[in-house]
Parts: C-alpha cells; sequence; structure tokens
C-alpha cells in the first residue's frame, strides 16, 4: 500500500507546482459546487470511485497467496512467485497508463476504459474460483487471464485518478484541492483497510462447495470494481476534462536515447568533449528540457538501491502471511484468519503519520540532530530490515512444533499401545524403545528408523505378559508411521499405519480415528463430515477440519446413537482418536496428538509490523518528499513512474529469489535481512556525496552554460566523413 500513498503525496505536490494545464477544458462550465463551499461536486464521484477501487485490488490480493496454496495445491515458492510476478506488473503497466492518458485519450477515456478492462479482469478471476468449472488447467488459465486484466487495469489508471481529481479544481483554489488530496489518501487507506479485514472473513468463514468460499472472496471485489465504475460514469456531467498534452516521460526517453546515439555517433578526439553526455541531446532539444533530464537523472540515480526494500515490503501479502498460517490465531474473542493480519500495516499507516509528522521529528529537531531526508529513508531501510531479523527469529519457533526433516534411507514411527499393559517393542537392528510402552501412552515425539535401502522390511518383536510375537512389516524410506498394539482374542496383534508427513495447512486440525469396538461405526463430526470406521481396530483417512471444539459430535452403532466429545481441535495438529468404549449415553475415547499444535500465538508477528510500517512512512513518503524537491515541476511524472518502477523491480527480486534459490523460510528472512542492511549502507554512501540543489537555481545555471552549436556538429561530423 506504500505505493499509491506515495504516489498521493507526488500528485499533491504536482497539482499545487505544476503550471495550468494547456489547451481547451472540454466542459468549459464550472462544477456545481459540495454545500455552498468552493469544492466541485464532481469530487465526490472521483473519491467514491477510489475507494471501491482500492478496496477491490487490495480485498483480492489479500487471499491471492492463500488461493494459490489451497486451491492450486502449489507449494509456497510457487505461489510467492506467482503472486509478486502480479504485484510487479501492477506496477509496471502505470506507464502505460500515464502515455494512454497524456498522448491519446485523455485522463476520463483512459479511466473508463481500463476500468472496463479491470471489471473484466476480477470477473473471469472470480468465475475462475468455482471449483465445478473444468478441471485445475482451467481454473489456472482463467486466473492468470484475470490477474493479467487486473494488473493492467489497477496499474493503468493508477497515474490518471488522482490527478484527474486534482484538474477539477480552478486553479485559484489550491487550499482547496490540498484538502481534496488528502481525503483521497484517506480513501485509499480506508478501502485498503476494511478489504483486507473482511475480505478473508468471506473466505475463511463463509463455506461453498464444501470448502473455503474463494468465489465469493474474489466475487464482492468485483461487485466493488463494478460500482466503482457506475459511480464514476455517472458523474461524467460534472467533470472537467483537459484533452491529451503530450506525455513528458516519453520525451525525456527521447532525449537520452537522441543524447546517447549522438555521443556514440561522435566519438572522434578531434570533437571537443561537453560536460555532460546529456548535452549531446543539444542538436534536437532546447537547453531547459536537457537541464530538467539532467535533475531528473541526478535524483533517478539514488532511486537505483531503492528496490530492496520494497522486496521486503510486499512479503507481507506472501511470506509473512505462510508464516501466520503456522501460528495460533486464537485471541480469545476472535479468531484472525492469517491473511487478515495484512490490514495491520494500513491501520499503522493511519497511525504513524501524525505521530511522525507532530511528534517524533519535532521531538529530534529539538534535540538539535539533522535529521535529513537521506538518513530518513535509510532509518527506514534498518527498520525493514529489523522486521525481517524479527520475522526470522519467529520462524525459528514456529520451526519446532515441525515435524522433523525426512531424508533418504530414513523413516519415521511411534508406537502407540492400546492394550491394557505395557508392552516392550523391539525393532530389528534399531536401538530404539529401550523402555516398555505404557498403555494409552501419549509420545513424545516420533523415533527414527535407518533402512538399508528405499524400503525394507523390518521385524517388530512385541512382549506382554508372556512369550513375544513378531511381525513384519515393510517400511519405505521418508515416510511417517505409527505401530498400533492392540489385544485380539486374548493375545496382541498390531497394524502399521502410516501417519501425515507434514503439518496441515492454512491452521487446519487433522483427524483420524480407530474403532476398538467390536462393531462397526459411523461417526458426524459437525453435521457436515461423515466417516465410517470398520470394527476391530479398524483405522480412517484423515479429516482436516476447521480449529474448534468439536463436543456435539455422534457416533452411531449397531446398538444406537451416542454423544462424541472430541475436545479442542487445534491450529496445525494432527489427532489419532481412538474408540474404547460406549457407556452411559456416550462414547469414550483417548486422543493422541500425533503432530503438535502451533504453539506460537499470531500475536508475536505485530512487533515485525510494527517496525516495518515505521520503515515505511520514514522511507517512502520521506523518499519522495525529497525527490521532488530536487527536481523541477514538470519532471514531476517522470519521478513518479521511476518511483513506481522500483516497487515493481522489488517484487520481481522476490521473484527471483523464491524460484532461483529455494532455502529454509528462516534463512530466506535473513538472507533479505543483510541484503537490505548492504543496500542501506550503499545508499547511504550515495547519499553522503550528493549535493542537494533548488532546481530554479540550477535552471539558470544551465541557461547560462555554453554548449556547442548544431552548426558545429554538422561540421564535425562532416570532416570526420571525409577523414
Amino acid at each position: 500500500m506504500a505505493a499509491e500513498d506515495s504516489m498521493l503525496q507526488t500528485v499533491k505536490e504536482a497539482q499545487a507546482g505544476d503550471d495550468p494545464p494547456k489547451g481547451d477544458f472540454t466542459v468549459q462550465k464550472k462544477s456545481p459546487k459540495l454545500c455552498g463551499s468552493n469544492y466541485p461536486l464532481s469530487i465526490a464521484f472521483i473519491v467514491v470511485n477510489e475507494f471501491c477501487e482500492r478496496f477491490s485490488y487490495y480485498g483480492m490480493r489479500a487471499v491471492l497467496t492463500l488461493y494459490f496454496i489451497s486451491f492450486f495445491h502449489w507449494d509456497e515458492n510457487l505461489s510467492t512467485a506467482v503472486y509478486h510476478a502480479f504485484s510487479a506488473l501492477c506496477y509496471f503497466t502505470p506507464v502505460i497508463g500515464a502515455i494512454m492518458a497524456d498522448s491519446w485519450l485523455g485522463k476520463y477515456k483512459t479511466i473508463i476504459y481500463l476500468s472496463v478492462v479491470y471489471v473484466v479482469g476480477h470477473l473471469i478471476k472470480s468465475v475462475g474460483a468455482i471449483p465445478s468449472l473444468g478441471n485445475q488447467a482451467v481454473h489456472v488459465v482463467l486466473s492468470m487471464v484475470g490477474l493479467f486484466l487486473i494488473a493492467l487495469g489497477t496499474g493503468g489508471i493508477k497515474p490518471c485518478v488522482s490527478a484527474f481529481g486534482g484538474d477539477q479544481f480552478e486553479e485559484e483554489h489550491t487550499s482547496e484541492r490540498s484538502k481534496f488530496f488528502s481525503v483521497f489518501y484517506l480513501s485509499i487507506n480506508a478501502g485498503s483497510l476494511i478489504s483486507t479485514f473482511v475480505t478473508p472473513v468471506l473466505r475463511g468463514d463463509v463455506k461453498c462447495f464444501g470448502e473455503d468460499c474463494y468465489a465469493l472472496a474474489f466475487g464482492v471485489p468485483a461487485a466493488l470494481m463494478v460500482l466503482a465504475l457506475v459511480v464514476f460514469i455517472a458523474g461524467s456531467g460534472l467533470y472537467r476534462k483537459t484533452p491529451p498534452q503530450g506525455n513528458v516521460l516519453l520525451e525525456v526517453c527521447k532525449c537520452i536515447g537522441f543524447a546517447v546515439k549522438n555521443r556514440l555517433k561522435n566519438r572522434s578526439h578531434q570533437i571537443p568533449k561537453r560536460d555532460h553526455w546529456l548535452d549531446w541531446a543539444s542538436e534536437k532539444y532546447s537547453k531547459q528540457l536537457i537541464g530538467e533530464v539532467k535533475m531528473v537523472t541526478r535524483v533517478l540515480f539514488l532511486f537505483l538501491p531503492l528496490p530492496m526494500f520494497w522486496a521486503l515490503f510486499d512479503q507481507q501479502g506472501s511470506r509473512w502471511t505462510l508464516q501466520a498460517t503456522k501460528m495460533n490465531a486464537d485471541f480469545g474473542i476472535y479468531v484472525l484468519q492469517p491473511d487478515q493480519m495484512q490490514f495491520l500495516n494500513p491501520l499503522l499507516i493511519l497511525v504513524f503519520i501524525p505521530i511522525f509528522d507532530l511528534g517524533l521529528y519535532p521531538l529530534i529537531s529539538m534535540c538539535k540532530f539533522n535529521f535529513t531526508p537521506i538518513r530518513k529513508m535509510a532509518t527506514g531501510m534498518i527498520l525493514a530490515g529489523m522486521a525481517f531479523g524479527l520475522a526470522a527469529i519467529v520462524e525459528v519457533k514456529i520451526n519446532e512444533t515441525d515435524m522433523p526433516q525426512l531424508v533418504p534411507k530414513e523413516s519415521l514411527i511411534q508406537v502407540l499401545n492400546l492394550a491394557k499393559n505395557p508392552v516392550q517393542v523391539t525393532v530389528q537392528d534399531q536401538n530404539l524403545f529401550q523402555q516398555p510402552v505404557e498403555a494409552f501412552q501419549n509420545p513424545d515425539e516420533y523415533s527414527h528408523l535407518k533402512l538399508n535401502g528405499e524400503q525394507q522390511s523390518l521385524r517388530f518383536i512385541l512382549q506382554h505378559q508372556g512369550p513375544s510375537l513378531a511381525f513384519n512389516y515393510t517400511v519405505k524410506e521418508k515416510s511417517v508411521y505409527s505401530l498400533i498394539v492392540f489385544e485380539a482374542e486374548g493375545s496382541l496383534s498390531s497394524h502399521l499405519i502410516t501417519d501425515l508427513e507434514a503439518k496441515p495447512e492454512n491452521g487446519l486440525a487433522a483427524v483420524r480415528f480407530i474403532n476398538g469396538l467390536s462393531q462397526d461405526v459411523n461417526l458426524t463430526i459437525d453435521s457436515k463430515q461423515f466417516i465410517a470406521v470398520q470394527r476391530n481396530y479398524g483405522v480412517s483417512g484423515y479429516l482436516l477440519v476447521e480449529r474448534d471444539k468439536y463436543d456435539n459430535g455422534k457416533c452411531i452403532t449397531e446398538t444406537g446413537e451416542f454423544t462424541l466429545d472430541l475436545g479442542l481441535l487445534d491450529f496445525g495438529a494432527s489427532y489419532t482418536v481412538v474408540i474404547t468404549n460406549v457407556s452411559g449415553g456416550a462414547v469414550q475415547t483417548w486422543k493422541s496428538e500425533d503432530i503438535k499444535a502451533n504453539n506460537v500465538h499470531m500475536a508475536w508477528q505485530l512487533p515485525q509490523y510494527l517496525l516495518i510500517s515505521a520503515g515505511e512512512v520514514m522511507f517512502s513518503i520521506t523518499g519522495l518528499a525529497f525527490s521532488y524537491s530536487q527536481s523541477p515541476a514538470s519532471m514531476k511524472s517522470v519521478l513518479q513512474a521511476g518511483w513506481l518502477l522500483t516497487v515493481a523491480v522489488g517484487n520481481t527480486l522476490v521473484l527471483v529469489v523464491a524460484q532461483a534459490a529455494p532455502m529454509a523460510q528462516w534463512a530466506e528472512f535473513v538472507l533479505f535481512t543483510v541484503l537490505l542492511f548492504a543496500v542501506c549502507i550503499i545508499f547511504s554512501i550515495m547519499g553522503y556525496f550528493y549535493v542537494s540543489v533548488d532546481p530554479e537555481d540550477l535552471e539558470e545555471k544551465e541557461e547560462k552554460s555554453e554548449t556547442p552549436s548544431r552548426g558545429n556538429m554538422i561540421s564535425l561530423v562532416t570532416q570526420k566523413t571525409k577523414l
């Protein structure tokens, strides 16, 4: 969300400092005012449009990573890569929208046409999330097409809507225009805050097609985008519409390209050198434009290290959300969805901006410390790096409840003793289970079985109040097993069953049942989940359920219906429930926790959100304010494009790391921390040698500077050709 907020600062400064737009307005009459004020009525439609559009975008993006994992069953690295590829595309496309608006269609038509593309993308994305519609290939194609159109739409209108709102004000109403941008900024944050809290609820708490309702989670943002388009069109008769006036970004690119081409064309030592490489464009472009491009390139050079900050910042919606799925989300009065934690960022931004502007910065000034913009941005980088350092620590604590890493020629095993007395278990060629396994003893952890190949037949010897019994089982490598020991017809017997190899995804709980009764049972967990388990220690498959207390289940046997109380099935845990007896109208059970529940609370993510949000305020808003103070008003749109491109490049970096260098998650967090600290040092050195300038003074200096004339250049080229 930082890039949009910073863009508002961009447009706000640009609108306050730019000259009035040239050319006639399409609508000549003055727009009606709001309640007799100097505020045009048309801005109400623009603000509502922006709120709905931001709700649409952030709501859809909030659930995107979990959609890839749960709906497509992609792994975490691929899901992260596609998420950041989409985010990068959203920040590349504003350049397209700006060129369309300034060189071809104008802002109004660009917003209308690209909003239609935006709506179509949302609708395709929502349809692609309906499970019954085709196979997975169809879902993937529809989703990718939808995301591409959404990226084109949201990015394309990004540089147009806010600037179009500024166009509605007459030049003498600069104060009202400034306040409008504050309201516009508030609408962005309100849309982001509400959507990132509400949309995950629609996904997780509402069930459709027997699973999480992603069709609804994407459909509601789609409906908001339709509403945004309708509201914007409804105000059409009130808008002041300026015609296209040419895109300064294209002129800058052409100027730079001509300078480079001209310099390469005239490499002879006989040709006099010029003070600056951009002076080689003087044959075609004015001194004023060349001077302004020089100012812009100085600032753009400072932008080079900035993508690394965005590489960390935008992982809130990918890696940090995935981290939250492995944590305990129970806050007592409310259970958060893992993708809801993202709402903390817009909330904290709204809190931090007045605290920093009215409290922290004045306090630092009182302490006589020169807290320059470069130092503020470097501090923001440090805070973001610290946030990822904390994320790495949290990840290490989370991993303590994970299953052990499975390696070749090794498996994991535990023993569940369902007999009445302790049982001594001996495994061929293994030094395991030195002490007898007590009856109904909950194992502390799995033991490691060493194998001599991909699979091996092992002999298990059981001793229980008498002669020992032997059972042979084939064990495969990189697998997890439970040896079930029970009494059948007066003697010991056993089953070797396969367990889960990893925690259930997305904070779900897994449960399976062993029927110790002499009759088949049919179990109902929560009025929707039905399981049939055969008699005499039959074993059911695993059932994935939401974290909850399940105390109203039903167990139906040949003799009647009984109450089934499973207690709490916690986040990320795996349980084996043994039905041991039926008495007093209820089923007697014993529950073993095979995989430990998530014991790190989601509240431990709060410090990292605090740090990265504070870093955003220091880095993002300060960065654009500083860069604009170093460039002429006519070049602000170029800097806006450059700033948005740093966000795109940052997301691309995450994509590359996720796909090219997969590693343990805590190690990846540490890697990004180290990289950002290194970039921070480079940026600080660049900032140390950077000399701040006043654009007006620099313009005057450029006007006085001498450069070779066009005639001299032609002469030099001719002489070179003759030689």
